[in-house]
């Protein structure tokens, strides 16, 4: 299902189809694909290079009882849609640099370009990803021992779409709803603050 991005202004063609979809096809993802879009994050800039980014990968076929583990830290609501889809991941940030110790306040914004990063190179091979907030840190953390200086940021979703009518009636009529974003003259400011470019 492509939804391209109505964008102002022309985008990569990667960038256009990143969309975040409910409905997942349950095909496995193949290795070579999820291969690449691990690889895609793991070229993310980050400070310093620290490359803070730590992912969790449960894929229903391979690892079935870790999948179902994390699953059950996803809210009531995205186990409703999620549990269709052949990968589930759990985005991680090391809040501690690697060398000295000390606190790292640009990890979780640098998992974030990682997962982008990721999103990214999923839309261009024909995959989605959908990252979720709507998820328990806590459980995660119990249910696969994530030392205390790892952060669970988000849970993705990773997986080919599937159509919309294979959600419920309310979830289908979001999937279908066209995609829109704020104006950019909210979002980005010449010289002073409010003052659009």
């Amino acid at each position: 299902m492509d939804r391209l991005a109505p964008a102002e202004t022309p985008l990569s063609p990667a960038i256009a189809a990143r969309w975040s979809p409910r409905s997942f096809l349950p095909d496995a993802v193949p290795e070579a694909a999820l291969r690449q879009v691990l690889e895609a994050a793991r070229w993310a800039s980050s400070a310093y290079n620290e490359q803070p980014w730590q992912y969790l990968i449960t894929r229903k076929e391979n690892e079935p009882e870790a999948y179902a583990k994390l699953l059950a830290c996803l809210v009531p609501f995205n186990q409703g849609w999620a549990n269709a889809a052949p990968v589930l991941m759990l985005a991680c940030a090391r809040v501690n640099f690697a060398e000295k110790g000390n606190p790292n306040r640009w990890a979780e914004y640098d998992t974030g370009q990682a997962t982008s990063a990721m999103a990214i190179e999923a839309a261009a091979l024909g995959l989605q990803i959908h990252q979720m907030a709507g998820f328990d840190a806590a459980a995660a953390r119990t249910a696969f021992a994530i030392p205390e200086d790892v952060t669970p940021v988000a849970a993705l979703v990773l997986g080919k779409p599937g159509p919309a009518d294979a959600l419920p009636e309310a979830l289908a009529q979001r999937e279908m709803a066209p995609r829109s974003r704020k104006p950019a003259s909210g979002m980005f400011f010449a010289a002073a603050w409010g003052q659009p470019v």
